[in-house]
């Protein structure tokens, strides 16, 4: 909040549509039709508290701040568990405030209109993603759809893309392999989401294909020589669990791993990712696919898991 208040009153007032024009704008982000009538009828409970109207300015003023600037989007702070309702749901309205001008720089840019709609319906999965967890309206992660709305990240097939550059770690492992980017060069930072169907070899060379050819052509003054990813999916040990033509194990295959042992474990992410919840009891985690048998069966013999690192040229 300090910080919002450091950068001083925004230039302009951020705007909502009216309540019978929000719901055609919601659907066009995929927000889920069960969550459409609340957020309408908040709407107004939002714009007619001071306070609320405050945050949303210096919110949106933050995100479309520096647009398509990697690294410079405003932090979105944390809101307190009093505001309720409100507090859950607010972040959907920055996006909305911001909508226009995300479309804005994806004109600019000369984005398709399927790959900027696809990539800014990510909210709405994100806002299906709140629902199956919490079984209510609202965003696990506020601040990752920022991404999305100031164009950093792009949704091309079954993957997300997101414009980055190396750090140590990463930039350092692809130096010492002889490749020719390192630490601060550009970089493409894969994203796996969820809903969006099985991930297949097939699925995942249309994507890499494509984001080779969207960025040279959207964004030629930026060089991408190198993919790189962080997940769960890259833990090495899912290799003794998952057959070897799994779609796990061929998309770790891709990648040339770097240790993430060092740092520490990280249970949380596969459970979470997996089953939705990442406070499941581990003794009641289901077994009904081979991903779940291993994630579960893995930790109820004392095991732990790892977010893997890995990267992979161009």
């Amino acid at each position: 909040m300090a910080e919002l208040e450091r950068a001083g009153e925004p230039p302009t007032r951020a705007w909502l549509p009216e309540a019978d024009e929000l719901p055609e704008v919601l659907l066009d982000l995929a927000v889920p039709h069960e969550d459409i009538n609340g957020l309408v009828a908040l709407r107004d409970r939002l714009w007619a508290d001071p306070e609320a109207r405050w945050l949303l300015d210096r919110c949106v003023d933050a995100l479309v701040r520096d647009m398509g600037t990697v690294g410079r989007g405003g932090r979105i702070p944390p809101l307190p568990e009093e505001w309720g309702e409100l507090g859950r749901c607010f972040f959907v309205y920055v996006y909305v405030a911001a909508l226009p001008s995300a479309r804005a720089h994806h004109r600019d840019r000369g984005i398709p209109d399927d790959v900027s709609r696809r990539t800014l319906a990510d909210l709405g999965r994100h806002m299906a993603v709140h629902r199956k967890v919490r079984g209510s309206t609202g965003l696990t992660v506020p601040g990752w759809n920022g991404l999305h709305f100031r164009g950093e990240l792009y949704q091309l097939g079954r993957l997300q893309f997101q414009r980055a550059v190396l750090g140590a770690r990463m930039g350092g492992a692809t130096a010492a392999a002889g490749h020719t980017a390192g630490p601060g060069d550009p970089c493409l930072n894969l994203h796996i989401n969820d809903f969006r169907g099985p991930l297949t070899p097939r699925a995942c060379d249309r994507s890499i294909e494509l984001a080779k050819g969207f960025f040279a052509r959207h964004y030629p003054e930026e060089r991408y020589e190198t993919a790189v990813c962080h997940s769960w999916l890259l833990d090495p040990q899912l290799r003794e669990y998952l057959p070897t033509d799994s779609n796990i194990v061929r998309f770790q295959e891709r990648f040339r791993l770097a240790d993430g042992y060092e740092d520490g474990p990280d249970d949380g992410n596969p459970v979470r990712f997996v089953f939705g919840d990442p406070d499941l009891p581990v003794a009641e985690l289901p077994r009904r696919t081979k991903v779940e048998r291993a994630i579960g069966d893995h930790l109820r013999a004392g095991g732990h898991w790892y977010g893997g690192h890995g990267w992979f040229p161009l």
